[in-house]
């Protein structure tokens, strides 16, 4: 059985998730508390669950125990600071919530993005200066050579 985050957890890091990518009338975007987008979120937290469930707990502790009940100017102060804090956790929110939130058709519409995988079709990049390279090409190895087999 995959464990998963509680009610209680659920609520708080959706009302989260809305302030840290709240929807845009003017882009025509959803948040990140759009419900598919939400639920590509929980369904991706993986690895990242006990980060996420440390965070959320702090997270109520600093609203006082009850993040998603807060009136929405308060809920969005202290959001902000405890985003404005600096740590593996508060990365780890970060980061379950942007890759779901940018690899939603809609979201990458947005952008001007074709929403598709880039293959078969593949992507065009313009051709770049390879000159650039040629000093690294003469550079002595950086890695330690362990089995025997250093080129």
């Amino acid at each position: 059985m995959t464990e998963t985050l509680s009610s209680d957890e659920l609520r708080d890091f959706r009302r989260l998730a809305g302030i840290m990518v709240p929807a845009s009338e003017e882009f025509g975007v959803p948040g990140a508390d759009d419900e598919v987008i939400f639920a590509d979120i929980v369904a991706s937290v993986g690895r990242d669950l006990d980060a996420v469930r440390q965070a959320l707990a702090l997270l109520r502790e600093s609203a006082g125990g009850n993040f998603a009940g807060m009136a929405d100017e308060e809920a969005e102060a202290v959001a902000m600071a405890f985003l404005g804090e600096d740590g593996p956790l508060i990365r780890a929110l970060g980061r379950v919530v942007l890759q779901c939130y940018y690899r939603d058709d809609r979201v990458f519409r947005s952008i001007g993005r074709e929403p598709r995988p880039p293959f078969p079709k593949g992507h065009v990049l313009p051709q770049g200066d390879w000159s650039l390279l040629e000093q690294q090409k003469g550079r002595a190895r950086m890695w330690r050579d362990l089995d025997g087999f250093g080129g």
